[in-house]
């Protein structure tokens, strides 16, 4: 009751691939890397689940229901500092490890070994976290403005919005600073229109919920947030967007999160909204910044629980 997705079957190869649909490197019993609670590889539908680092590649496994197969990108010293924390409670027993790419497999970890590591996620209020590239607008903006040529950081606030009577958990994206196209040395900042052109639709009402984008989504595990993923060029998805360190999230962020199997994306230019520390500051920032035409948002499928 395996499930290897292409995505993950063209980073571990067909062999490796049709060793663990047939039984013989899946474990029996493992903890699943969404929700922590025990899976059956023989009773219940399970996931494949590949976390690529630049050199390091470690397979977990989920509950299919929690997470589908799919490849996560994570930093490198992230995974390798995953790993080293499960090979030292599990003695003899940790994941063997594998680069990317290199012939044979990734580690496979054991019944009861959490397989995944941290994923980046949020807290109600989330500090900034580096961008996984110049060009992926998101974030709340410094006192200082960046130092020319420096690409912006993009900043991830997590906070329940109302739509009407209901509280959606949302993420506010708010980069450092002006955010250009590829190539662009004007020095005009072109965030929204970016998200726009990938999809994102204008706000005019909070209360109003925006339309699923296809494609994007956002990876929660562990009770953690991850990333925010787009679609890929070559099928499949990747990071847009990846938490430095995972980010808690509150239970009822999470809760609420799981119940639509949906997260409210918001987009605002630097400066913008800022860091507020509690959820109706954060919404009287969002309505000004609405007032002012400047948020864009999206509602986006979640991947994890």
């Amino acid at each position: 009751m395996l499930d290897v997705s292409d995505e993950v079957r063209s980073e571990i190869g067909d062999d490796e691939a049709d060793r663990l649909l047939g039984g013989d490197r899946a474990p029996d019993s493992y903890e699943c890397t969404s929700c922590r609670t025990p899976g059956d590889t023989h009773v219940e539908p399970t996931s494949t689940v590949l976390f690529v680092g630049e050199e390091t590649a470690v397979l977990a496994f989920a509950h299919a229901r929690c997470i589908p197969s799919q490849v996560v990108p994570v930093a490198e010293e992230q995974l390798v500092g995953a790993v080293r924390s499960i090979s030292q409670s599990q003695p003899g027993g940790g994941p063997d490890l594998a680069g990317p790419g290199v012939p044979g497999t990734p580690g496979v970890p054991g019944p009861g070994v959490p397989g995944a590591p941290g994923f980046p996620g949020a807290h109600a209020v989330a500090p900034s976290a580096p961008a996984p590239a110049p060009a992926a607008p998101v974030g709340p903006a410094p006192t200082q403005p960046n130092a020319p040529g420096q690409a912006a950081i993009l900043g991830i606030t997590c906070g329940l919005v109302l739509h009407g009577k209901v509280g959606h958990a949302s993420l506010v994206v708010e980069p450092t600073g002006p955010v250009g196209r590829p190539g662009s040395t004007s020095g005009e900042d072109e965030f929204l229109d970016l998200l726009q052109d990938a999809g994102f639709q204008p706000v005019t009402d909070l209360d109003e919920t925006p339309d699923q984008l296809p494609g994007w989504s956002v990876l929660v595990a562990m009770g953690k947030l991850h990333a925010i993923l787009q679609p890929a060029a070559a099928g499949g998805s990747t990071g847009w967007w990846q938490a430095h360190q995972p980010l808690q999230v509150t239970d009822a962020w999470r809760m609420a999160a799981s119940q639509l199997s949906e997260v409210t994306m918001y987009a605002v230019p630097a400066g913008m909204v800022g860091r507020q520390p509690r959820e109706d500051l954060l919404r009287q920032a969002l309505e000004r910044a609405v007032a002012l035409g400047q948020v864009v948002a999206a509602s986006l499928p979640l991947a994890g629980t």
